[in-house]
């Protein structure tokens, strides 16, 4: 046996590696995936592996799972200087993703996207652990790319990702997510008490995100006094930046229907009393959209890797289940379509019918994690 090979044995709990992050879209699938395990296996182990300084540092320990960081980070554009010691942080990574396989001895490894992913999947196909990918993209990232060509299993979201993977790796599972931001039945009383919001008038929420989405909240600022005439009742998550100009923007307005939050936790409430949601595509909410199937005009990021946000986009409009708003139209046309969907029964009916044809139930749960359990991956040539 070879001494890069990581010791497998069958006896003992089961124990799986996770790497990437970088994003929520990352981390969030990633803690899904893990959560859905342990229900399966209450006694399985798990050790993620992200970058150091990002915010997976942070977010997988709330979560109660124990993370290492690798000291990866990616090309800095513009700027020389930054990337003089990128081989150094590289070769440092794949030394201690090697180090932490062989500490753990996971029987797999999964990467969910984010620069861990790389180091880390590359040691342990090195030391022939199965490994699989979990991309939540229409569009693949370029490490997801990379690694495709020698990982066990692919998970996707979309359909015809065939175009960028071994057709033969491929497993349609969506996008791993947190049940509880999903399961809405019931929930709607509670959430219309939850934000200060009565019954027989259409609510509106607008999602950007922790760090909020500046498009959609001009849009949704220059189209406040037409949303207080339509008496549509309103929750703004703006994020941190934007929250004091859309408080202020509201107060003129003496807005009493329109509830400004920095960030909205209870994600189902707000789903389970939406009759239209505005977001951006990134792949999560994209997913949550499709599972909770709610009436959806999409903001897609423009500057997104990739552009890989209206790609996610495109998938839904395409088959008549969302509406799309590139960000640079927001401020004059966002309001003004909000209003016609929201009263447009028929229209949101049409929406909400295509949009339950796309959501993919359980996915952490369909995710085969590489093999069985214990058994070993063949040696590689």
């Amino acid at each position: 046996m070879s001494n890069d090979r990581a010791p497998h044995s069958p006896e003992g709990d089961l124990r799986v590696m996770i790497s990437g992050g970088g994003t929520g879209g990352h981390i969030f699938p990633a803690i899904a995936i893990a959560n859905a395990v342990r229900e399966r296996d209450a006694a399985a182990r798990f050790l993620f592996v992200g970058a150091e300084g990002k915010m997976e540092m942070d977010k997988v320990p709330a979560a109660g799972y124990a993370i290492e960081g690798l000291p990866i980070r990616g090309f800095q554009r513009g700027s020389i200087v930054k990337n003089l010691a990128l081989p150094w942080r590289v070769l440092r990574s794949m030394m201690k993703a090697r180090r932490l396989v062989r500490t753990f001895e996971p029987h797999v490894a999964v990467g969910v996207g984010g620069y861990a992913s790389g180091p880390l999947l590359a040691a342990a196909q090195r030391m022939q652990v199965p490994t699989l990918i979990q991309e939540q993209n229409s569009f693949p990232g370029r490490t997801n790319i990379y690694l495709s060509k020698r990982v066990d299993r692919i998970c996707v979201a979309y359909d015809g990702m065939d175009r960028f993977f071994p057709k033969e790796k491929l497993l349609l599972t969506g996008n791993p997510v947190r049940q509880e931001m999903v399961r809405l039945q019931g929930k709607r009383p509670r959430g219309m008490e939850h934000f200060g919001l009565v019954e027989g008038k259409p609510v509106l929420f607008i999602t950007g995100g922790s760090l909020g989405a500046r498009g959609v909240n001009r849009g949704i600022e220059a189209a406040l006094k037409d949303f207080q005439a339509a008496g549509l009742q309103v929750i703004w998550q703006t994020g941190t930046p934007y929250l004091k100009q859309a408080q202020e923007a509201v107060a003129r307005l003496n807005y009493s229907d329109c509830k400004v939050h920095e960030f909205v936790a209870r994600m189902d409430y707000a789903y389970a009393v939406a009759d239209l949601v505005v977001a951006r595509a990134g792949a999560i909410s994209v997913s949550e959209l499709c599972l909770v199937q709610k009436p959806a005009i999409l903001v897609p990021l423009p500057t997104a890797a990739e552009d890989h946000q209206t790609h996610n986009a495109r998938a839904l409009t395409d088959r008549g289940a969302a509406v799309l708003v590139k960000d640079a139209d927001a401020v004059q046309d966002l309001g003004r379509v909000v209003l016609e969907l929201i009263n447009d029964k028929d229209a949101l009916e049409r929406l909400h019918l295509a949009i339950a044809t796309m959501g993919v139930q359980n996915a952490a749960e369909v995710i085969r994690l590489g093999r069985s359990r214990g058994t070993k991956a063949s040696p590689r040539e």
